[in-house]
């Protein structure tokens, strides 16, 4: 029996015994205030001792509670960001709102979402992030949407993340080959702000000839160009794409905010549109980095090197 269910059954006997021998003997006979035994009385259904249980004594209201004004602001933009809460809370933000990110995710799980379960949180094994710019730079292949192309076109999106800011840069082409890799490292190169130390991708054709039965020697473009200049290339493990999470995670962040947003007519339509969003997607906060913006992470680093 637990420490409630036992005051309950005590306040029942006190009550039983009031009954009897009146409220002022019993508050002698039990050495309680006459006050309480009144409302035990008051409280007791005259059936059951669960009646007679403490209920919770936790407020209804907090003096730091959101306000009528920041529901109704957050209610008014939820539709348009609902799948996307850093963007919610960056244009929250922008218009006034003082409130942190974790408590903006809290009230509206509470408010708009309350069916939702909490899912068991994955524990990810120790990883030992980058701890400067360009110390590794994680490259992948993104095939482009083809509801948001007119033409019928198949395009490709080449995607760099830095490890260490999360800073990145993409570029759109028509095929996905080792000489498109090769101009895409090259542009990546002029693009970022730091030397780079070492490149990682996955083990795809496009990288490598690492795993063609009949070209396992030979050097692809992308690798050629690579050892020109210097840079480290590091191939992840064999079906691991997780090992190149943070570009995979980028990918669909791009599907959401930029993919589904657009239509593209061409390849120059669609790298002339995913320059605008190369720059903007810089600028926008991430919660891995503190609610910073991979720009503003860059610039730290570049004040101290």
């Amino acid at each position: 029996m637990n420490i409630l269910a036992s005051n309950a059954h005590f306040r029942q006997r006190v009550i039983k015994k009031s009954y009897k021998i009146g409220v002022t003997a019993a508050s002698r006979y039990y050495r309680i205030s006459r006050n309480a035994i009144y409302e035990w009385r008051a409280k007791y259904d005259g059936k059951s001792w669960k009646s007679l249980i403490d209920k919770s004594h936790r407020p209804h209201h907090h003096p730091n509670e959101h306000t009528q004004e920041e529901k109704d602001m957050i209610l008014k933009r939820y539709p348009r960001y609902k799948d996307d809460m850093i963007m919610l809370w960056d244009s929250l933000r922008k218009s006034g709102y003082k409130r942190s990110y974790t408590s903006l995710v809290r009230v509206v799980n509470k408010w708009i979402k309350p069916e939702i379960k909490k899912k068991q949180g994955y524990k990810p094994k120790p990883y030992q992030r980058s701890e400067y710019p360009g110390q590794k730079v994680q490259i992948d292949v993104k095939y482009v949407p083809s509801y948001c192309v007119v033409n019928g076109q198949k395009y490709y999106q080449y995607t760099a993340v830095d490890e260490c800011t999360r800073w990145t840069f993409r570029e759109m082409y028509d095929e996905h080959s080792t000489y498109s890799s090769r101009d895409f490292l090259l542009k990546l190169i002029k693009a970022f702000p730091v030397p780079i130390r070492e490149i990682q991708t996955d083990n795809g054709r496009e990288f490598t000839n690492a795993y063609l039965t009949d070209n396992q020697d030979t050097l692809s473009l992308f690798e050629e160009a690579l050892n020109l200049l210097g840079i480290k290339y590091h191939r992840i493990r064999v079906a691991t794409p997780r090992h190149n999470g943070k570009v995979e995670r980028q990918h669909r962040t791009d599907e959401k905010r930029f993919y589904k947003k657009m239509k593209m007519y061409d390849l120059f339509d669609g790298r002339k549109q995913l320059y605008e969003y190369n720059k903007k997607s810089n600028n926008i906060p991430k919660i891995c980095l503190n609610f910073l913006t991979p720009n503003e992470v860059m610039e730290k680093y570049l004040g101290i090197m």
